[in-house]
């Protein structure tokens, strides 16, 4: 499978949750995928525990209907700077219209509901905002949900396992194992 035909966005706004975002971006690269760090803001984000990362391009210069999956990291600020900026809701709408993958863990399922794409979805998240998360049909488990063309995960300690859930979607169960062995996940 040709991954580099993949491309995915992961949005980033200040405020990020820093062990999802690395490990998402990471892991995906790994992966092949053609990973675009898009910044709410131009140039350097600052995460929730101070950690700096430069953007690949400022979202505003995307055309983010063209991505093939959408990765949202969590963390409280990033989530809130994330619901604010219309141009991402509408993107995630046309996406989810779309059938791709929209993925988003901790906090930022948060943005799958202002974005008015998980009513009666199932879906997960940070156990501190599962009553943020309107009428979707909020799980405690298992730690990463897939349904429809949504993917949901809990929080940085889940960050690994939803990274590679996106591996196999977008790559195959191949790769999944393939990286799992490389980085010695598991036992």
């Amino acid at each position: 499978m040709d991954n580099m035909s993949h491309q995915v966005l992961v949005p980033l706004a200040d405020g990020f949750e820093e062990i999802e975002a690395i490990t998402i971006i990471d892991v995906l690269r790994r992966a092949e995928l053609d990973v675009v760090i898009g910044g709410l803001a131009p140039g350097v984000l600052t995460g929730a525990r101070g950690i700096r990362v430069e953007s690949d391009a400022p979202l505003a210069s995307l055309e983010l209907e063209s991505f093939d999956a959408v990765v949202l990291p969590g963390g409280m600020g990033g989530t809130l700077n994330m619901i604010e900026d219309a141009r991402l809701l509408e993107a995630l709408r046309a996406m989810s219209r779309d059938g791709k993958l929209i993925a988003a863990i901790c906090a930022a399922p948060m943005v799958l509901v202002a974005a008015g794409i998980v009513s009666g979805v199932p879906v997960t998240s940070h156990p501190s905002v599962r009553d943020r998360l309107g009428d979707a049909d909020v799980r405690d488990v298992p730690r990463v949900v897939r349904a429809e063309s949504v993917m949901t995960s809990q929080g940085p300690g889940t960050a690994m396992e939803f990274a590679l859930a996106i591996v196999e979607e977008l790559c195959g169960p191949e790769k999944r194992a393939e990286l799992e062995g490389a980085m010695v996940v598991g036992s």
